[in-house]
């Protein structure tokens, strides 16, 4: 930008903002980067941008089958990427030093001498107190362990950790879905189940960090209830992947995954594929059943969610959503209508199975911008 748009963006007078640009120029934050090509008198206005090289920041999706990892600028470039996959049986230090080594080589392949900031995606609660993966049943020890490795490899880095729904909302607000939403919510259908809120603009957590733990919900058609340790019983026993993949062994849908994609979310993709809504110009009525299926289960924790917040949007996301796609959605959205009278429009993910990386790439570089540009002294 020029001094010019600075200051009509900033409201400040013309002296401040020449004054600002030349602290931040000495101090190594912002530099000329070009000139305007405005056509009037005199010389064209200098055109000032951040210093991308500043700092290096590092992205991780930490999943119980592996981690993928990218490491960015202070502008938010990709300089290099990765994954690892960690099987069950890997041990904990073993699977520990295989995500440090990953990131290790990524900041080399990006020229990074150091991380200024260390965002990380992981399945699971956060410790409101502690910033900190809590213990969870189900989840592997590696994922609480690798924090502080990092921490430890990475000793200048800012490292924090925060729940994947989350991120993915935030990444879906900032640049997907829901990019014209201050309120929604975001229904991850994968592994497991989960929800992110946003209220009003705002990423909401809940006291203890669980806020969007819809996967204890009860719901009807489970042959029990859930308990605080076991989500068995729950949404999660309607709508999770296990759930799913017993659905479409039902209907008669049958698939082969690609690559590292979950069984399940083949079959969901499949039947999309099969049915009107795909490219086949004679449908598939078993892929017909099955979707419709599915999207009568989805619609039961969709409208709890829906009569407790009225959030307005609720976007799809996870593997088995981001394989439904717009038929899965349009059919959740159809049944939501026909049993709430709270208005909701549903919405498929529009960043694909980057938006965990994505959100954790964003949530690094504000806290490293914010930061860096803080005021001398501000805690």
């Amino acid at each position: 930008m020029t001094a010019g748009q600075l200051k009509q963006l900033t409201g400040l007078s013309r002296p401040t903002v020449a004054d600002l640009v030349e602290r931040l120029t000495a101090s190594g934050l912002i530099e000329v980067a070009g000139e305007s090509g405005e056509q009037r008198r005199g010389p064209n206005a200098k055109l000032y941008g951040i210093v991308a090289e500043r700092a290096h920041l590092a992205a991780l999706d930490v999943r119980t089958e592996g981690v993928a990892v990218l490491v960015s600028d202070l502008l938010g470039r990709v300089l290099a990427e990765g994954s690892v996959p960690i099987g069950d049986d890997t041990g904990t230090g073993p699977a520990v030093e295989r995500a440090v080594s990953l990131v290790e080589r990524a900041a080399k392949e990006a020229g990074a001498d150091r991380l200024h900031t260390v965002g990380i995606g992981a399945p699971g609660l956060i410790d409101p107190a502690s910033g900190e993966l809590r213990d969870s049943t189900g989840l592997p020890e590696w994922h609480r362990r690798l924090m502080a490795a990092l921490q430890e490899k990475f000793p200048e880095a800012r490292v924090g950790v925060e729940n994947e729904t989350n991120l993915a909302a935030l990444a879906e607000q900032r640049d997907g879905a829901a990019r014209d939403r201050d309120t929604f919510v975001l229904l991850w259908l994968g592994l497991g189940i989960g929800a992110a809120v946003v209220l009003d603009g705002t990423l909401r957590r809940g006291v203890s960090g669980g806020a969007g733990e819809v996967g204890f919900m009860p719901v009807p058609g489970t042959s029990g209830l859930p308990s605080a340790t076991d989500c068995d019983g729950g949404f999660h026993s309607v709508a999770g992947a296990a759930a799913v993949s017993a659905l479409a062994a039902r209907h008669g849908v049958t698939a082969t995954p690609v690559g590292p994609e979950p069984h399940a979310a083949a079959l969901v993709r499949e039947a999309v594929s099969r049915s009107g809504t795909g490219r086949d110009h004679h449908p598939d009525p078993a892929a017909e059943r099955f979707l419709d299926a599915l999207a009568d289960r989805v619609a039961l924790g969709a409208a709890a969610v829906v009569s407790v917040l009225d959030p307005g949007c609720l976007v799809l996301a996870g593997e088995v959503g981001r394989a439904g796609a717009d038929a899965l959605a349009a059919r959740v959205q159809h049944r939501l209508t026909r049993m709430s009278p709270l208005a909701t429009e549903v919405r498929s993910s529009t960043l694909g199975g980057g938006a965990v990386l994505r959100g954790a790439l964003l949530t690094a570089r504000d806290r490293a911008q914010d930061e860096l540009f803080a005021p001398p002294g501000r805690p």
